[in-house]
């Protein structure tokens, strides 16, 4: 009799934890494509509207271009002292809490964006107040992304790890999605309406997006490993200096990870609208190809996900890795062709295949280089940090490197440098077998 009741219960208790993950599951996903959604704007924004809107330069548009892209680098240097700010709130508060917090910053900063003069209306206060709101959307993306893996990854069951914290990745493509469809269809109006008012439309709904977002995370449960954990492992009370003395390598290790993975991103779905310009390929084209990549990643990366529980996480990562220096040149020469159909292969490669393999083990790869009471700031501070010279700088320096060049091979260098960086991590890295053991 008791055998039968413990086995009811045993079934009770696997039963509440798998309803429990799904609900984290659903949370983490709508809430990081929210969150993500906002940040992306600026991206697409940059690239078409934010040059002569709000950095009007006369000559070669590429140069207000560079100048909006500037800003665009701006909220990733904000990104690490987000991470600094926000990992030091979840490893010592609350990693649910916290997320609220990132999700009300953004949500009021991107809506703000929406209402903004531009230069013809407020002179240079307009940029100026643009690359402040920017910053602060820095400020909340750098406390973000640890904070959502962690949700996961501190709650799921060992054995698949990585298939479920692969999901929040998926917030993040999903978040691009949203952002990236949300401009094709306000481009469908006429050109100036379009440059007039229509930009503003993806901002401000994210009114409504920050009232969704909130209410999903007010409702679900804090992290299991961070109620569990011994007070004196919670509740550090400077966990970044205990992280910078202590973890110094894995924090090296994590930034250097980061940089194909973010570098490659930005660089295929950002600066490839200004490319595709430069040499007079359809913007809408190039907006369809991405959004179409985006869309087959958004379920790629959960493959990736569970591919790792099966075969190791260096295994799948080193994929995404050797893909993106086998892809660097050859990406560009198919969007040279002009040909739809090369152009989709191109971004699927790039994305779905390379990007997808290292996005989608990034977040369970970097858990396990940190403890759990400075795991929240080591992850935001080398995903953050990396985030400054891959995803912040990299665009920008793209666009330099096609003024002074005016050809694509510099970029493809860059990435293929990005590439050997996150090789050398990775091989410091445990085996796949120790990292069973």
């Amino acid at each position: 009799m008791s055998n039968v009741i413990t086995e009811q219960k045993i079934s009770t208790e696997v039963s509440q934890d798998a309803n429990q993950m799904r609900k984290l599951v659903i949370a983490s996903v709508l809430g990081n494509a929210l969150e993500w959604y906002d940040f992306f704007l600026y991206g697409t924004a940059a690239a078409l509207v934010f040059g002569p809107l709000f950095f009007p330069v006369g000559g070669d548009p590429l140069q207000g271009t560079l100048l909006a892209f500037s800003g665009f680098a701006v909220g990733f240097l904000a990104r690490p002292l987000g991470g600094i700010i926000f990992g030091h709130l979840g490893d010592r508060y609350s990693r649910k809490m916290t997320l609220i917090m990132t999700l009300t910053l953004m949500g009021a900063t991107t809506f703000v964006i929406g209402l903004l003069p531009t230069y013809a209306q407020m002179g240079i206060w307009a940029p100026l107040t643009l690359i402040i709101l920017r910053f602060l959307q820095g400020v909340a993306s750098g406390g973000e992304w640890g904070g959502g893996v962690l949700m996961l990854s501190e709650n799921a069951p060992a054995s698949r790890r990585g298939y479920y914290t692969a999901w929040s990745q998926m917030g993040v493509s999903g978040g691009f999605v949203l952002s990236a469809f949300a401009f094709y269809l306000v481009q469908k109006l006429p050109e100036a309406d379009f440059m007039r008012w229509g930009w503003r439309l993806p901002f401000l709904l994210s009114i409504v997006i920050f009232l969704v977002g909130v209410y999903i995370r007010k409702n679900i449960r804090e992290s299991r490993a961070f109620t569990q954990a011994k007070p004196e492992d919670k509740h550090e009370k400077i966990p970044l200096l205990v992280l910078v003395r202590e973890h110094p390598k894995a924090l090296l290790q994590a930034i250097a990870l980061r940089l194909p993975e973010n570098g490659a991103s930005y660089i295929f779905f950002t600066f490839s609208v200004v490319y595709a310009k430069h040499v007079g390929i359809s913007t809408g084209d190039i907006i369809s190809a991405v959004t179409l990549a985006m869309l087959v990643e958004f379920f790629s990366i959960l493959f990736w996900g569970a591919l790792s529980d099966r075969i190791g996480l260096k295994p799948v990562y080193y994929i995404g890795v050797i893909g993106l220096l086998l892809m660097a040149f050859p990406f560009f020469w198919l969007l040279s062709t002009g040909s739809y159909g090369w152009i989709l292969l191109a971004m699927f490669l790039g994305l779905p295949f390379c990007h997808g393999a290292m996005i989608g083990t990034q977040p369970c790869i970097m858990s396990d280089l940190f403890p759990v009471r400075v795991r929240y700031s080591g992850l935001a501070l080398g995903h953050e940090v990396g985030s400054i010279f891959s995803g912040g700088l990299g665009p920008m320096l793209a666009v330099a490197l096609l003024i002074q060049f005016d050809a694509a091979w510099p970029i493809s260098i860059l990435l293929m440098v990005y590439a050997l960086l996150a090789w050398v991590a990775l091989r410091s890295l445990p085996s796949h077998k120790e990292e069973k053991e």
